[in-house]
């Protein structure tokens, strides 16, 4: 290729050595300042030839007009360059280096690296920013589709999303901006090892640079200066210094050039890996250092990540994009590749985490996906109490993931170590989930974040002042840890409810807020659904669950305590589980009966049997409870098949009739339901017990024509008949079995029962959640489990 260059004359030499006195510059400082070596500058004052370009560059600096200096030179054809050819040359050179850098991957608790290649999962980018979007609070909440604060959807799901790398594609300079772990460095070292293995921008030469250690490398280099050094690193060549021979300064001058040459010509993709990580002190130098020579070497790709909020600085000529949380695909994708050709399978791990709502949010991000993926690995299973794995996961975010990789940020608050900080966050968490402020101003956290930090220590008070530490602090968190992110514009929440929850439950049991009047006050939600996880948390993180435990007992009994119906219910409950003879602790029988008593005012996929008790649905309570939760059709069909099992157990006996009894028995489909069933029982020869109730029941039989052979004799006789058979029904199942009645609960009393009920089975699931509890508060729970207040007193009095 061959190119032109210029030469100063002599005239031109001696006015540009007055331009240098009159500036106070000296020809190293001039080549600092235009991001060159001193070499080319020294070819400029002794009348060489140097590029075109730079040579217009040194005339602009020292104020000369070009034209009236310059005597022009054509480069030679013979040392022309082959562009292509270098590029070629140099990508081989450079391989090993990008593979050595950018080819594994190792965080957290790794114990050796990962190639890159078989953990890499693709990265989504958002094309608008989340934090920056004009949105309101309501406008944010209607992004949150569910009842349950759709707790996928504090992720960005909602925007559009592009594969990362087509938006490096279509922009030549690119800002790539995410939350701590978001997978920013991991898809730098992707592009790099997808270039310099041909499957991307293969005309490049890819330059991985970790913009910390750039800042922080001796004698502070430019980005030329360091990329040149690499290049001569892969060349083999030494360092530029006054002892070596004339053919290696040839070299090395040839390595400066043709690096020029690839810089101009736009043929090396640059990667700068962090702008985060570089030291306050450094900051300023290292920013305008990338301007310069992103608007020098403008024909090249850029791409440059950050942590959101890190840097209020910005590039007049990058596109700024996010990376999106990691969706289910995503998760299935890194899940499979992880697991794969190990003892834990992948399936495992994925059916695991949509077992586990809370759990499964926090796969979104991609760290600690890993540390998910490395919990499930060892175990194979996530821990019972919760709280722990939430707490590894913060320890990542607040402490490992930077200091792992030698990270120091700068302490934006000197008062405000990590311990603080949770105590802050904690704090936040309160006062924002009590009101049901899942999103809250930017002003209301700075507020909180006063209120916080003017009781330190040594704090200047200055209302002027706490606020500029209030909105450092809030932007410290942010982009330091990944806890708060702006959601829009001035709108914050916690990234995860996960979290939120977290922080609101370490508030009352290890915070500010922990006390015996706490305790009380966090059981009062026992009755209100989104209060469940927190109160689960509580549980397990208290270093001993038992009087929480206990206040929670005592606000579960008195949901129900003042209405004597309600109780009278419960009385029955306890007589009834005492009278059958069933391998099953009294609270089991009694959550059965108490279940299958209210089944028409608890909702069908409630489950205090299985959530609570583990129950083994192929033993026949576990099937007869199952059959009652699906439909009375179900029912028949799923028993026949085990009628040998059936024939001494009162309990499936029980579950039957008095479905039968409780269902809307006026309908016509439910006459034959009851038909069906009458027929059935009528031939279990497991009444042998009772043969009255058999003879009994038989007659009752009797009395139905036979809906097969005649149907419309049948529905004549469900017309006129049904109701008189009903009752008779009923009348002998309340005598024989004591069991059918019709309670006749007020639309009230069934909101009362489906609370009692619900509260229940969070104080079961906090008693089974691997938290420390004495044996004697256990087992006082669960002996007095769905009793009569009557009958808990009495038994406390006998203790």
């Amino acid at each position: 290729m061959s190119g032109r260059s210029l030469s100063c004359s002599p005239e031109g030499i001696q006015k540009a050595k007055k331009a240098l006195i009159r500036y106070s510059l000296t020809q190293k400082a001039l080549a600092y300042e235009l991001e060159v070596t001193r070499q080319p500058v020294g070819k400029f004052f002794t009348g060489k030839p140097v590029d075109r370009n730079l040579f217009v560059r040194i005339c602009d600096r020292l104020d000369l007009e070009w034209e009236a200096i310059v005597v022009e030179a054509e480069v030679n054809q013979d040392h022309s360059i082959n562009i292509d050819a270098l590029v070629k040359e140099v990508r081989e050179k450079i391989k090993p280096l990008i593979q050595e850098r950018c080819g594994t991957m190792r965080v957290l608790d790794m114990t050796q690296p990962i190639e890159l290649n078989d953990i890499y999962t693709s990265v989504n980018i958002l094309e608008k920013i989340t934090g920056r979007q004009r949105l309101g609070i309501d406008q944010l909440l209607q992004q949150c589709t569910s009842e349950d604060f759709d707790r996928f959807g504090l992720s960005n799901v909602t925007e559009k999303r592009v594969l990362g790398i087509k938006a490096v594609e279509k922009y030549p300079k690119l800002m790539i901006l995410g939350k701590p772990g978001a997978g920013k460095t991991t898809f730098l070292k992707y592009l790099a090892m997808e270039c310099i293995e041909s499957k991307f921008q293969s005309n490049c030469v890819p330059m991985f640079i970790a913009l910390k250690d750039f800042a922080e490398a001796a004698n502070k280099p430019t980005l030329l200066e360091l990329i040149i050094k690499v290049v001569r690193q892969v060349f083999r060549l030494p360092l530029m210094n006054s002892s070596h021979n004339t053919h290696q300064s040839q070299g090395q001058d040839a390595c400066t050039t043709n690096t020029e040459q690839l810089l101009s010509q736009g043929r090396i993709l640059i990667l700068l890996d962090g702008l985060d990580e570089v030291r306050e002190e450094d900051s300023n130098r290292i920013l305008n250092e990338i301007d310069r020579f992103s608007e020098r070497f403008y024909k090249n790709n850029f791409v440059m990540t950050c942590r959101i909020a890190a840097r209020e600085y910005t590039f007049e000529k990058f596109t700024e994009v996010e990376v999106a949380d990691f969706d289910n695909e995503q998760i299935a994708s890194f899940a499979r590749k992880w697991f794969k050709g190990k003892f834990v399978k992948a399936e495992s791990f994925i059916k695991r985490l949509k077992d586990n709502q809370q759990i499964q949010e926090l796969a979104t991000n991609p760290l600690l996906l890993t540390l998910l993926c490395l919990v499930f690995e060892e175990s194979g299973d996530f821990p019972a109490n919760r709280s722990e794995l939430y707490k590894e996961g913060l320890d990542a975010l607040l402490k490992k993931w930077d200091a792992k990789r030698g990270i120091q940020r700068d302490h934006v608050y000197k008062k405000l170590s990590v311990q603080r900080k949770e105590d802050l966050l904690s704090k936040i968490a309160l006062n924002t989930f009590e009101r049901g402020d899942y999103f809250f101003k930017q002003k209301e956290a700075e507020q909180y974040i006063i209120e916080y930090i003017r009781n330190l220590a040594d704090v200047d008070i200055d209302p002027e002042i706490l606020q500029l530490d209030s909105e450092r602090v809030l932007k410290s968190i942010e982009y330091q840890h990944g806890l708060l992110v702006e959601r829009a514009k001035g709108i914050y929440s916690f990234s995860h409810l996960t979290f939120h929850e977290y922080f609101t439950a370490r508030e009352f049991v290890i915070g500010r807020h922990s006390s015996v009047e706490a305790f009380k006050n966090l059981v009062s939600h026992i009755t209100e659904k989104r209060w469940r996880e927190v109160l689960l948390l509580a549980v397990g993180m208290s270093p001993s669950a038992d009087y929480l435990l206990q206040f929670m007992k005592k606000q579960v009994d008195g949901i129900i305590a003042d209405d004597n119906n309600l109780q009278h219910f419960l009385m029955w409950v306890n007589t009834k589980s005492t009278s059958v003879q069933v391998n099953y602790t009294p609270g089991v029988v009694r959550s059965f009966y108490f279940f299958c008593s209210t089944s028409d005012c608890l909702p069908y996929n409630v489950d205090l049997l299985n959530t609570s008790f583990n129950i083994d649905f192929n033993s026949t309570i576990g099937m007869a409870y199952n059959a009652i939760v699906q439909n009375v059709e179900n029912l028949v069909t799923t028993i026949t098949n085990e009628i040998d099992s059936f024939t001494e157990n009162d309990l499936i006996f029980d579950c039957v009739l008095d479905y039968c009894l409780s269902v809307n028995l006026k309908e016509i489909g439910f006459i034959k339901n009851v038909y069906t069933i009458a027929c059935f029982l009528s031939r279990i020869r497991g009444l042998k017990r009772d043969r009255e109730l058999q003879r009994l029941l038989q007659e009752l039989q009797r009395q139905m024509p036979d809906l097969d052979r005649d149907k419309k004799k049948f529905d004549k006789w469900c017309q006129y008949n049904s109701q008189d058979w009903i009752k008779q029904l009923r009348k002998i199942i309340n005598k024989y079995r004591n069991i059918g009645y019709d309670w006749q609960f007020s639309y009230e009393q069934k909101e009362l029962l489906n609370q009692y009920y619900n509260a229940n089975r969070i104080l079961i699931s906090c008693l089974n959640s691997d938290c420390y509890v004495s044996r004697e508060v256990r087992e006082q729970i669960e002996d007095t489990l769905l009793l009569p207040i009557a009958e808990i007193k009495q038994r406390q009095q006998l203790s």
